[in-house]
């Protein structure tokens, strides 16, 4: 009978293992099942996206406001259009503001830094922003950094 207690208790624990890494995995992803309908969308153009992916988080002063939707290539513009969905709580984002792909750390992910801007006016659902600063590619820096020394 005490064997059979002792299988019952690692066998809770290894539930609630499981289930914790489950949770710990959907919270790393980003994955939000109702985040859809309590957003809106904004667009920006970079010439070189340079590793940001879809789900890649959208923050103001270090602050999360929302996450990178879509990835697209623009024929007409020939550069990358990227869809952002913003917390739709979040509307002080003004229409002069900056979009910046940023590293996290040095070999970190990427993400899309915004800078507010000065104007009154502000960003509503399917609005653009123009002042965008492409992803810095490390091996492009490196690459420079060489053929001037040599």
């Amino acid at each position: 009978m005490q064997i059979r207690t002792i299988e019952i208790i690692v066998g809770a624990f290894m539930l609630a293992g499981l289930i914790s890494l489950g949770i710990l995995a959907t919270r790393i992803s980003g994955f939000n099942i109702d985040n859809e309908a309590d957003t809106y969308s904004v667009y920006a153009h970079f010439e070189n996206v340079g590793g940001l992916v879809v789900r890649s988080k959208v923050s103001i002063s270090g602050v999360n406001v929302g996450q990178v939707a879509d990835i697209t290539y623009d024929k007409q513009t020939l550069d990358a259009r990227v869809r952002m969905d913003i917390k739709r709580d979040i509307d002080n984002i003004s229409v002069d503001s900056t979009a910046s792909i940023l590293t996290e750390g040095l070999l970190g992910g990427k993400y899309i830094g915004l800078t507010l801007g000065a104007e009154e006016e502000f960003l509503r659902d399917g609005d653009e922003i123009y002042d965008t600063q492409s992803a810095i590619v490390l091996e492009e820096l490196i690459g420079k950094f060489l053929l001037e020394q040599f």
